[in-house]
């Protein structure tokens, strides 16, 4: 009888923890993959689609899923994908394309005819203006993604380097992380 009592007051704990675990795990569900979040937060954010992916976030879920290689990125450029592969734990690749300055878009007033062709392709809405009207580029809003160019039937928009000054300028050698010497006690 004793057993009895024992194997029910067990089974009728494991039933109260286990709703107990079903509730934490519906009130505490962690929305979407917080590994795709901190790979999207290495990417530059320019939607260019020049790795092959729509935009960051697919990029982020492919590399995620173990889809993608992460050397796939022109504008992250080799610093990006040492981000990545330390996020990772994988290996270094050469960048799979050619590394390029960041750049933004121009748009020359004397040739744009309004067409709106460029605001259409811009993933970041960083060219504004109306039908048959000049446009122009927001210059911070700007990625430098470049598919603004194909589309444009005068090729009216070139691309411009921006110039390294204080607020852009990145440390361009690896950094190395140097640790302390251990103390010695004193005699």
């Amino acid at each position: 009888m004793d057993i009895l009592l024992a194997i029910a007051i067990m089974a009728l704990g494991a039933v109260v923890l286990g709703a107990a675990l079903g509730y934490a795990s519906i009130k505490f569900k962690v929305e979407g993959d917080p590994l795709v979040d901190k790979i999207e937060a290495i990417l530059p954010q320019t939607q260019c689609g020049q790795c092959g992916y729509p935009g960051c976030k697919p990029y982020a879920e492919a590399i995620a899923k173990g889809e993608a290689e992460i050397n796939l990125c022109p504008p992250g450029g080799m610093e990006g994908v040492q981000r990545l592969a330390d996020l990772l734990g994988r290996e270094v690749k050469p960048l799979d394309a050619e590394e390029k300055p960041k750049q933004v878009a121009i748009i020359d007033e004397n040739t744009c005819i309004g067409c709106t062709l460029c605001i259409q392709a811009c993933p970041v809405d960083a060219i504004i203006g109306a039908a048959k009207q000049l446009h122009v580029i927001i210059g911070p809003q700007c990625t430098g993604c470049e598919l603004c160019l194909p589309p444009c039937p005068v090729e009216c928009i070139h691309m411009e380097p921006i110039a390294e000054n204080i607020d852009n300028w990145k440390w361009k050698y690896p950094v190395v992380e140097l640790k302390a010497a251990p103390m010695r006690e004193a005699a």
